[in-house]
């Protein structure tokens, strides 16, 4: 299974296990599961890091090489196909950030890893 983490679940994943579900922490412990962080997430982090809304326990740069190296976490970037199918997507998520999760799983063929319900409405596989 090819696993897109939206990025509250891949935060969880690096820093408090305990906030994920028992689903997604066994798939994401799963070897055979591809982990896919999206370059969107990773914009999302470095701006509430910015603001200081968000507190990391490394820099984001080198927080990413960690999970890179020791769990296999693939950086997906942002390719022109996915911001173009966010035409064929209602409105139901006001977050742009999550609306091109939800792009780039529909293009993609991936399962979102997300608690967030709004992605339930989308034409997408949604796992929490």
């Amino acid at each position: 299974m090819n696993l897109l983490l939206d990025t509250h679940t891949f935060l969880w994943w690096d820093a408090d296990l305990t906030k994920l579900s028992p689903r997604v922490l066994t798939l994401c412990q799963t070897p055979e599961t591809v982990l896919v962080l999206s370059v969107v997430s990773i914009w999302e982090i470095q701006i509430k890091n910015a603001l200081g809304k968000l507190a990391l326990r490394l820099p984001l740069q080198q927080l990413l090489r960690e999970q890179e190296e020791t769990n296999g976490i693939q950086i997906f970037p942002v390719q022109q196909e996915h911001v173009l199918a966010l035409d064929r997507l209602p409105p139901h998520h006001k977050d742009l950030f999550d609306r091109l999760l939800v792009a780039q799983a529909l293009v993609e063929g991936l399962t979102l890893a997300s608690r967030d319900q709004t992605f339930a409405a989308y034409p997408v596989p949604v796992i929490w």
